[in-house]
């Protein structure tokens, strides 16, 4: 595997991996696939290989083409009314990886009875249904996610091996203007999707022998 691409893996990769497995993902089931960034395009290429049908939600039609080149069957602009009744009641799991309050009925909604939706964004305050009957009548689950344990990332690092998947990367030398120029390149969500450091690449002090 190539190192710099694989790097975010210990992060982005096992972030999807591990709730995938714990709440039983499996091949045949539609996942749908809540931002499309660093978690959101390894959720789309580990649920791609693990078999199922992935959809991805997003605000911006400007993430199609991306989306479809990672593995998913389609994409469903979020803001658009229609096209997300179109997808009711459609998903098995709704992986959400939005770090901002929003709100997630609109997700709920899609989920089959019974379905899950798991939360990896760090759920601010807001983000959730004002009530629990958003998700009683019919069952519906929401559950929380971090990482794995070092077990768990073995045997996603074994998986993503076998079906050659890697994170989308930008490299970037380590000198102080090319990491501060990353940094805001970030807080804009203007990546894709993971910037890595290449510790190798730095420039040498002019006194330094």
């Amino acid at each position: 595997m190539d190192v710099a691409a694989a790097a975010p893996l210990l992060c982005a990769g096992i972030t999807c991996f591990s709730p995938f497995i714990e709440h039983g993902l499996k091949a045949g089931q539609t996942l749908g696939v809540v931002g499309l960034g660093g978690l959101g395009h390894m959720a789309v290429k580990i649920g791609k290989a693990m078999g199922c049908e992935v959809i991805v939600f997003s605000r911006s039609s400007s993430k199609t083409e991306d989306a479809l080149r990672l593995g998913a069957t389609k994409v469903v602009i979020s803001t658009d009314a229609e096209a997300m009744k179109a997808v009711s009641r459609t998903c098995h799991f709704i992986y959400n990886s939005i770090a901002f309050a929003h709100d997630v009925q609109p997700y709920l909604n899609v989920l089959r009875t019974r379905g899950t939706m798991i939360m990896v964004g760090g759920v601010p305050q807001g983000a959730m249904p004002g009530g629990t009957f958003a998700i009683i009548p019919r069952g519906l689950k929401i559950a929380g996610s971090c990482i794995g344990g070092i077990r768990e990332t073995q045997q996603m690092i074994d998986f993503c091996a076998e079906h050659s998947i890697l994170s989308d990367i930008e490299l970037i030398p380590a000198t102080p203007e090319d990491v501060d120029k990353a940094w805001e390149r970030a807080i804009n969500s203007d990546v894709k999707f993971r910037f890595v450091i290449d510790t190798a690449k730095t420039l040498t002090a002019p006194d330094a022998a």
